[in-house]
Parts: structure tokens; sequence; C-alpha cells
């Protein structure tokens, strides 16, 4: 099997921490990532590892706790959105300087919904933080992103597994990452330690964010949520059933909520678990 690897990364909130051990896994393995294409987090995961920034990210996220991330949700009033989503690129730009995607180390496909257009835009070029602002622009959470009087929103909305727009070479393999897979959770959470003094927060957080199925009725976040998740299923199945990839990465996308990026250490190392069995397979002919 070709060592040289045309990687793509799906879109998935907290999920796609996931993304940062699969590369880590191909690292380990001897292989060389000659080009990513992303989505959303896909897109965030991919860009700061083609910026040569993956250790200090994966640093960074590793330390949130669930105060950590509370902060970072910069909250508005809009009716766009309920989050601006400036604080957290602002603390990425700490340790990646703002620079343009064909600056990066290795070719980059950004992917964005042009929500009013119905149709998918892809940044190889321009500005990075600019065009990851908008493909990871969850609707109805984070506000869009205003280009050139285009209103653009996450990439997921119309293409989860951009496998289309990676850059391929003569003998590469192609390598997909779906962090959004329909199939049983293998990872365990770990318990958190009650801690006083954040109960009310931890308790406002649930609301906004709820990570346990309850029998009632869904709230008006669990309605977009789901049906967000319903759309992306249906979009790559049929993606993956037409680009079929030499390797493919099944993570469960009920691993975690799309905002539990408190527990990206322990969901880091599961994307790491997971590539392993993947290549594994791959190598066996196992489907």
């Amino acid at each position: 099997m070709s060592k040289s690897v045309a990687l793509v990364l799906s879109s998935g909130g907290a999920r796609g921490v996931a993304h940062i051990g699969v590369i880590e896994g191909l690292l380990e393995e001897g292989y060389s990532i000659d080009s990513i294409s992303g989505s959303s987090m896909g897109a965030v995961v991919g860009a700061v590892y083609a910026a040569g920034k993956l250790t200090e990210f994966k640093e960074w996220v590793s330390n949130l706790d669930r105060v950590d991330v509370f902060k970072l949700m910069d909250f508005t009033l809009s009716t766009q959105g309920f989050v601006r989503g400036e604080k957290v690129f602002n603390e990425m730009k700490k340790f990646i300087d703002d620079r343009n995607i064909e600056e990066l180390n290795i070719p980059m496909s950004i992917i964005a919904t042009d929500i009013v257009g119905k149709k998918e835009v892809v940044f190889k070029k321009g500005e990075l933080f600019t065009a990851l602002r908008a493909s990871a622009a969850i609707p109805s959470v984070l506000k869009p992103s205003l280009i050139d009087g285009v209103e653009l929103v996450d990439g997921g909305v119309y293409n989860p597994i951009p496998i289309s727009h990676v850059k391929r070479h003569g003998n590469d393999i192609l390598v997909v990452s779906d962090v959004n897979a329909n199939i049983k959770n293998t990872l365990k959470k770990i318990e958190e330690k009650s801690n006083g003094r954040f109960a009310e927060l931890i308790e406002k957080w649930n609301s906004f964010f709820p990570t346990e199925s309850k029998p009632k009725r869904l709230s008006y976040f669990d309605l977009v949520a789901s049906s967000v998740d319903l759309m992306q299923d249906r979009i790559s199945d049929y993606i993956l059933e037409i680009n079929r990839p030499d390797v493919l990465v099944k993570i469960s996308r009920n691993t975690c909520g799309t905002f539990e990026f408190y527990r990206a250490a322990e969901v880091i190392e599961h994307g790491k678990k997971e590539f392993k069995k993947a290549l594994k397979n791959a190598s066996e002919g196992v489907k």
C-alpha cells in the first residue's frame, strides 16, 4: 500500500478532535499526508496540521475543561445564532499565525456552504481563519460568516465528507475519517468529579447542550441538531457509496456531544485506536 495519503476529514463538532488521533496514527505508521480536505471541525484540524501546529493545538484543546469551553462561548442575541464564534479562533491565533491557505505546508481545501445560493464554497486560497470561521458556522448556533455579501455556514451542511475536493496524486491512497458514523459507540465516558463551585454553570451548560437522551419532547436545539444529523447521514452514505476510500475510519456520532471539547484527550486517543483498526481491516481486505 502506498505511503502517500490524500486525507479527508469530516465535520462533527467536538467529535472532530478524533481526527488528531487519526493523523497521529498515520504518521506513526510512516505515512506522508500530501493533501487534505475538510468540513467544519475537519477543516480546523486539517488546517492546524497543515500549518505545522498540531502539537500545540492538541495540548491546548486537551487541557480544556467544561468551564473553559463555556468561557469560549461568546454569546449574542442575534436571531441567526447565539454564539459569535470569534473567541475560539482568537485563542488559536495565539499559536497559529494568521496566514493564507496557499501558504500552508500542504495543499488544503476548506468547505463552507452558501446557504442562500444552496451550493458549496471551496476555499483553496485566501485568509485561513476567515475560511475556517465560515466552515465551522453551525446553523442556528454560530452566526453565519458574511463574505463578499454571501452568507456562509457549516461546510457539513452541503458536503460533510469532501472527498471530491482533496488533491490526488498518482499513487496515493485515499483515507477518510468520518466522525459521524451511524454505528455503536465504543468509547465509555469518563465520569467527571463533582465540583460544587461550578454546579450552577454545569446546570446552565446542560440546558444549552444536553448530552443524554431523555423521554421528553425535543427542545429547539435537539430538533435542529437531530435534523442536521439525519441530513448529514444521508449525504455521507451517498458520498461513501460512490467514492470508496482505501481506508475508512468510522467513529460513532454518539462518541461525544457537539460541544464536549472538554473530553478531547479521550476522544483523540479513541480516534487513533479506530484508525489502527481501520488500517488493519484495509490491509486484510475486511469491509
